[in-house]
């Protein structure tokens, strides 16, 4: 019996071993855990690179790869799965501005899977709401592995019907609507962009180049992505950087385990950091 995964229905030869040397190449060095349900995605998204490259099958492709190159770069931009929307789970944004005015200024929030930019410049709109003012004492750090997705977010530049979703007025106050060629496009305001810095950082990077306090650190479902030990690894690093104030914000379907870590659960994947905790920060 062949081995190979689908052999007679792949234009590239795509073998278990190759599945488990993508996967072990991914979950070392950027965290992520596949399972095996993700084998169609990951021949899907690869074999574009293989194209690309030149290269007659996944073996080959695999030999051939470097961490840390050019290709790995692209390697990483294929298998990271990017959803995202502005004010996506709006609850955190509600509780954000209640939280921005008490806090020591200048305010840092660090928004740690970025993706195309519509989470930071949320937050950015979020702030300049919070303090009525399109140059609030607050910068956000936006971050994420993917090259790609970063070069987008920096454009700031959106389809309307996206943006349409956060109301008329937000809209208006915030975007200037394209013309001509970019016409139904809209892009974010550059007092807005100021405020955000685009930084490409992998989360298992040892040193992470981030100076607390920070006043808020959204980590949202990117926790689903990672196995057990790598989310306590993760989530142990961040509280030394939260002001005794700030917030932790998951994702909708991510929580932290009461007791591994010195965290409150305020409940709507809102933490904050345990009393001793704050006062040892």
């Amino acid at each position: 019996m062949n081995d190979a995964v689908g052999a007679g229905e792949r234009e590239f030869d795509f073998r278990p071993a190759d599945f488990e040397r993508i996967r072990g190449l991914l979950h070392q060095n950027i965290g992520i855990s596949l399972s095996a349900v993700k084998t169609e995605l990951v021949y899907s998204r690869v074999s574009r690179r293989l194209r690309v490259t030149g290269h007659a099958n996944f073996a080959s492709y695999l030999e051939a790869l470097a961490v840390g190159s050019a290709e790995w770069e692209q390697f990483v931009n294929a298998l990271t799965t990017n959803l995202t929307s502005f004010f996506r789970e709006p609850h955190h944004f509600v509780r954000l501005a209640q939280l921005l005015p008490s806090l020591p200024r200048p305010v840092t929030i660090w928004c740690t899977a970025s993706s195309t930019g519509e989470e930071p410049y949320s937050l950015a709109i979020t702030a300049a709401e919070a303090f009525d003012s399109l140059s609030p004492p607050v910068r956000i750090l936006a971050s994420d592995v993917d090259t790609n997705v970063l070069g987008t977010a920096r454009a700031g530049v959106y389809e309307l019907e996206a943006a349409q979703a956060m109301g008329r007025q937000r809209l208006e106050r915030f975007f200037l609507r394209g013309k001509g060629r970019q016409q139904g496009r809209v892009r974010v305001r550059s007092e807005l962009q100021r405020l955000v810095e685009f930084r490409q950082i992998n989360l298992l990077d040892p040193d992470w180049q981030i100076k607390a306090p920070l006043a808020a650190i959204f980590c949202r479902n990117v926790m689903i992505y990672f196995d057990r030990d790598t989310q306590h690894r993760l989530l142990s690093r961040f509280v030394p950087l939260l002001h005794p104030e700030g917030r932790l914000f998951l994702g909708h379907s991510e929580t932290i385990r009461a007791g591994s870590l010195p965290f409150d659960n305020e409940g709507q994947t809102i933490f904050a950091l345990a009393r001793a905790a704050g006062r040892a920060a």
